[in-house]
């Protein structure tokens, strides 16, 4: 375990703020405010969602997607936690636990039931005009029960 000198009052303002984005990642996400994407992630984002089901492709098509698919779920949520943080400037990574319960219809090869996914986001962040945005999400698969993935 290296040793961490202690935060200046800046690092903890982006350390706040840099959360505070991947919440607001889940929340628009749970809430279907799929435009509230384009104050996370830069215009031209990496996004890979291939270990987990889905695609891996730009930030255009990664939202295209989410607006096509994720309303034929009838239910889901994002948690997360476990959040750290590696801060370099004007740049940032970070490796996010996230707790995920979806419900499979019959549609989308589930069984009409619940099922739950664990995973990782590796982020990489950027500062723009003062704000942090995310310039590349890819999910790292850990565990998923009673899914079709």
């Amino acid at each position: 375990m290296e040793i961490r000198m202690p935060y200046s009052p800046k690092q903890l303002s982006d350390l706040q703020e840099i959360k505070d984005l991947t919440l607001d990642y889940a929340n628009a996400i749970d809430q279907k405010r799929f435009d509230d994407l384009d104050q996370i992630f830069t215009a031209d984002a990496h996004i890979d969602y291939t270990a987990m089901g889905g695609p891996s492709g730009s930030y255009p098509e990664i939202k295209k997607f989410l607006q096509e698919t994720l309303p034929l779920f009838p239910s889901y949520q994002h948690f997360n936690s476990n959040c750290r943080i590696h801060l370099d400037g004007d740049e940032a990574s970070a490796r996010i636990y996230c707790f995920n319960p979806m419900l499979f219809p019959e549609s989308l090869g589930g069984r009409g039931e619940t099922g739950l996914m664990g995973l990782w986001y590796l982020d990489n962040y950027r500062r723009i005009e003062g704000h942090w945005r995310i310039v590349e999400r890819v999910e790292e698969a850990s565990w998923s029960y009673n899914t079709p993935v």
